[in-house]
């Protein structure tokens, strides 16, 4: 059976993309979120990180063509702008760490 054939890994891929672009659409609010509400939004960011490289890792060690192909059109992806897909999570865990630090001096 192949990577994507697996009903687990396409119910989990397309859970996580919800996930994401629901979250991301909360946090066009996020300016106007109380302490409180930045603490919860920046945890459920890093655990949708932590999902996605998790996620990511899978495709990466699979000896499936089809998942070896799209991490291939990930990288090149993201190489498009100049960073590669390790990279774009160290950025996003530095902006998240960023973001705490700007609450924590809120309160």
């Amino acid at each position: 059976m192949g990577f994507f054939d697996s009903e687990i890994v396409q119910q989990e891929a397309k859970q996580l993309f919800e996930d994401y672009q629901a979250l991301v659409q909360i946090g066009s609010d996020y300016g106007k979120f109380d302490r409180e509400g930045k603490k919860i939004f920046i945890e459920r960011m890093e655990e949708i990180m932590e999902r996605w490289r998790v996620f990511m890792k899978r495709f990466e060690l699979s000896e499936d063509f089809m998942a070896k192909m799209t991490m291939e059109q990930f990288k090149t992806q993201f190489g498009q702008f100049g960073v590669t897909p390790q990279q774009m999570f160290d950025q996003m865990h530095l902006t998240l760490e960023r973001m705490k630090a700007e609450v924590e001096q809120q309160g």
